[in-house]
């Protein structure tokens, strides 16, 4: 009996996170990625880079859907803009803001990016929970959320999108034991990976997450960072083995956008986007 076809070797598709490029105008960060051999856009909707709030979000959405197509570039969107809901206080509402008009106005921002990667033809849209203020009932803070997220998944489900939750350090869904729990309540949602906020907090190692959450990823990301310190770093300058999250990515053929989060390198944008490329694909090559 002949052996099986092997298996071609599956290569990574990377992305690159418009909150990263916020000293470039999209139009130009989305060709500085294309030029620089990226597959893809993790895209931040944001006061600078499509604003959801701005007039005509159709029409500029549909225009934005041409350039992507134009310059084969896939995407994923995003929704960790700082000061998009509330100029004064970071990240704020949240899905579990004590206000409830609070929690209704993120509602209903991520039911928006849950309209725009449905027109944009994104392979998911990533968000996160939030930090609970100090005293509050930990209880009533997953009712909240749990409410908030399968809110944002009944509308994604008829809008045919990928809804990706992200365990983040410090908030009420910190990493991927608390994502598990999300999961039991609302089967729908995706995880939505960090694979440096692995080596902050959690019990699983970033190669090991990837592997043991496999079928179940809906978005990644794989930017460096200090073990035990939550602070995204370019490929190589922090502590994550990156060639054994890349080696794990690619043992398990991850299909989805491969994302760098480098939001506070957008001054060096010029060299840093290049240059993250060049770096994670001698990793993977290595691998």
């Amino acid at each position: 009996m002949s052996e099986p076809p092997a298996q071609p070797e599956h290569r990574l598709r990377y992305a690159y996170n418009t909150n990263g490029l916020t000293s470039h105008r999209l139009d130009d960060a989305l060709a500085l990625l294309a030029d620089c051999g990226y597959d893809g856009v993790a895209l931040t909707l944001d006061v600078a880079h499509h604003d959801p709030f701005a007039p005509e979000l159709g029409r500029r959405t549909a225009l934005l859907a041409e350039r992507l197509a134009g310059l084969g570039l896939g995407s994923v969107v995003e929704t960790g803009a700082r000061f998009l809901l509330d100029p004064r206080r970071k990240h704020q509402p949240t899905l579990v803001t004590e206000d409830p008009a609070g929690r209704a106005r993120r509602v209903d921002f991520l039911r928006t990016c849950v309209d725009v990667a449905a027109d944009l033809g994104s392979e998911a849209v990533s968000f996160w929970a939030g930090v609970p203020a100090r005293g509050l009932d930990a209880d009533e803070a997953w009712r909240w959320l749990v409410d908030g997220v399968r809110e944002v998944v009944v509308h994604a489900r008829d809008r045919g999108v990928v809804c990706a939750v992200e365990p983040e350090p410090g908030m009420l869904v910190e990493d991927c034991d608390d994502w598990m729990r999300l999961a039991l309540d609302v089967p729908e949602v995706t995880l939505a990976l960090d694979t440096g906020h692995c080596i902050v907090s959690g019990r699983f190692a970033p190669e090991q997450a990837v592997r043991e959450f496999a079928p179940l990823l809906g978005a990644v990301a794989v930017e460096d960072m200090p073990r035990g310190v939550h602070e995204h770093r370019a490929p190589g300058e922090g502590d994550m083995d990156l060639p054994a999250v890349l080696g794990a990515l690619r043992a398990v053929r991850h299909p989805g956008l491969v994302s760098f989060e480098l939001s506070r390198d957008a001054h060096r944008a010029d060299t840093l986007v290049p240059g993250a490329l060049e770096t994670i694909r001698r990793m993977e090559m290595s691998t």
